[in-house]
């Protein structure tokens, strides 16, 4: 089980990055009066930034395990925040992105990493990760209303202070095994199966509030009930993955998670008001959490010693698949409209499953995949 100290330092970051991820792009639209496409290049440097980051201090993590990593990148992007909202130059701006703010992208593999491939490690840092974001969008839009995006920027940047300050209470990592003359190879396609699982994870969450508002005339405020039902099915499932035997499949379980969100969007297109849209939320908060949870887990294990290039990986995965996502919902909803785009998802989910699965069966065979 990982420490409090660390559960600590995960439920902070994520109430920081939750209170400024969810309000960022209206920052740049309203306040530096950024258009679209320079919005959409913003985000893509945001993510590529952390990509490229994280990969070079989850390789550095398995040669050297310490803390500093993880508390050095949360304070850089606790100063990026305490500036960002006396920024108003775009170039400046993409810099940011791809320095102080990007690398807080590799804030989230790194206190994963410290805590270990135990067999409940993940899902109970997963389950703290999911309570933060069940509660801090609501605090940033309390702080938002009071004092505008300003404060709202300084708020989570003491957060993110305090957080890698208690990343420093963490009991210090164990010094790095022997290396390995062959390490393991990149598993290709279970990575690619993650990338589509958020890709297509992502861009629901893109879609359902267009659809719900939109195609069924919903109030904006329902779709806050939604995203919030589903941030505490995911909390629920997270935990409960914690009952699971350690004796368990993995996989099947992974396997399982895939299914629950590829047949989410299958009941969202089939609601008609707000009982089966709520009711939809159960599986994707149980698909998110057995992937997120029993993935991280999974691919630490496949590629053993090396705790902090898995779970990186997995976590670059994730952050292409948004990078990807905001292109499969743009461009469904304009060509196809929401609920093919919304089956479209679904599909995406299931070839997810299908990589991994393949890439689960050579992986095992000693094949890269």
């Amino acid at each position: 089980m990982p420490s409090l100290a660390l559960f600590a330092a995960v439920l902070l970051l994520g109430i920081a990055d939750s209170m400024v991820t969810s309000y960022i792009v209206l920052f740049g639209a309203d306040v530096v009066g950024l258009t679209p496409l320079q919005i959409g290049i913003w985000s893509a440097v945001f993510a590529l930034g952390g990509i490229t980051i994280g990969s070079w201090l989850g390789r550095l993590f398995d040669r050297r395990p310490a803390r500093a990593y993880a508390a050095i990148v949360i304070f850089l992007g606790a100063a990026g925040y305490l500036v960002l909202p006396r920024v108003s130059d775009f170039v400046v701006l993409l810099v940011m992105a791809a320095t102080v703010l990007g690398a807080m992208g590799a804030a989230f593999p790194q206190l994963f990493a410290l805590g270990g491939a135990g067999p409940r490690v993940a899902a109970v840092l997963r389950s703290a990760w999911s309570l933060a974001w069940a509660t801090g969008p609501l605090l940033g839009a309390l702080v938002l209303s009071h004092g505008g995006y300003t404060w709202l920027m300084w708020t989570a940047a003491g957060v993110f202070l305090i957080s890698a300050l208690t990343v420093f209470a963490v009991p210090p990592p164990r010094p790095a095994p022997a290396a390995d003359p062959l390490p393991a190879p990149t598993p290709i396609l279970l990575t690619v199966g993650v990338l589509l699982f958020f890709a297509a994870m992502f861009a629901g969450g893109l879609v359902v509030p267009l659809f719900a508002t939109r195609a069924l005339g919903r109030s904006a405020a329902s779709v806050g009930v939604l995203f919030s039902v589903c941030a505490a099915i995911e909390v629920a499932a997270t935990l409960g993955l914690t009952l699971v035997p350690a004796t368990f499949s993995q996989r099947t379980l992974i396997l399982f998670g895939f299914a629950a969100l590829a047949a989410y969007p299958v009941v969202i297109v089939a609601a008609s008001g707000m009982p089966l849209l709520v009711a939809a939320q159960l599986l994707r908060g149980v698909g998110i959490a057995v992937v997120a949870a029993a993935g991280i887990r999974y691919f630490q294990e496949l590629l053993a010693p090396a705790t902090g290039r898995a779970t990186t990986l997995f976590a670059n995965a994730s952050t292409a698949g948004l990078l990807v996502s905001g292109t499969l919902s743009g461009a469904g909803v304009e060509h196809l409209g929401y609920r093919v785009t919304l089956l479209l998802c679904g599909a995406v989910t299931v070839l997810g499953a299908i990589a991994f699965a393949f890439g689960a069966m050579r992986f095992r065979t000693g094949i890269s995949g």
